[in-house]
């Protein structure tokens, strides 16, 4: 199967559907945090791969201007929000058979449509809390692996859980938390891509 990880960076998604022998390509306009190149990774603008004959696109676009989380700035950033929600129809729109957009709780929800699904890392083994909707095309919702009992709220555990939503402020800070679960990267290669025929 021939699977395109658009706006991804870390190769969390890519390394797990390559370890079941896909063909997979990460695309970002950042370098590959664990040091992929070309013809892996490719650094520019994904829509310049859209074209390409994929059976798969998982997508992580940028949220800064579409999470919720930072609802208290949509108002001063209607022509960023537009554009963020433009790119995303394109994704969703791509000629490719199997698609999953992947974005926090976000405007998408009002201003696309909502999520076919909803799902948090300890679902799927990694102790953390973390919205994640999926917006899907011909694939199933995921089926939860190894989940993991929340723990007490208050306790250090649960807080412990909380550290994406407690980052202190920081350059990179944006792009930390913007780092995709492996529980979950496993379990999308496991399911949309175990069966290589699929």
């Amino acid at each position: 199967m021939k699977v395109l990880v658009a706006c991804e960076f870390s190769g969390t998604v890519r390394r797990a559907f390559a370890a079941l022998g896909h063909y997979v390509v990460s695309c970002d306009l950042l370098p590959a945090d664990d040091g992929a190149k070309w013809p892996d990774h490719r650094q520019h603008d994904v829509r310049q791969l859209l074209n390409g004959p994929w059976d798969l696109m998982i997508a992580h676009p940028p949220c800064t201007h579409l999470a919720v989380s930072g609802a208290r700035w949509f108002p001063n950033k209607q022509a960023e929000q537009g554009a963020a929600l433009e790119f995303i129809r394109e994704l969703m729109d791509a000629p490719i058979e199997r698609i999953c957009i992947e974005n926090p709780i976000s405007v998408i929800s009002t201003k696309i449509r909502k999520p076919d699904q909803i799902v948090q890392p300890h679902h799927f083994g990694d102790p953390s809390f973390k919205a994640t909707c999926l917006w899907l095309k011909n694939l199933p919702p995921l089926e939860w692996t190894n989940p993991l009992p929340i723990p007490l709220r208050g306790t250090p555990e649960w807080t412990a859980w909380n550290k994406v939503h407690r980052m202190p402020p920081s350059p990179t800070r944006g792009k930390e938390r913007s780092r995709f679960p492996e529980g979950i990267a496993r379990a999308m290669a496991e399911q949309w891509g175990g069966n290589k025929s699929v």
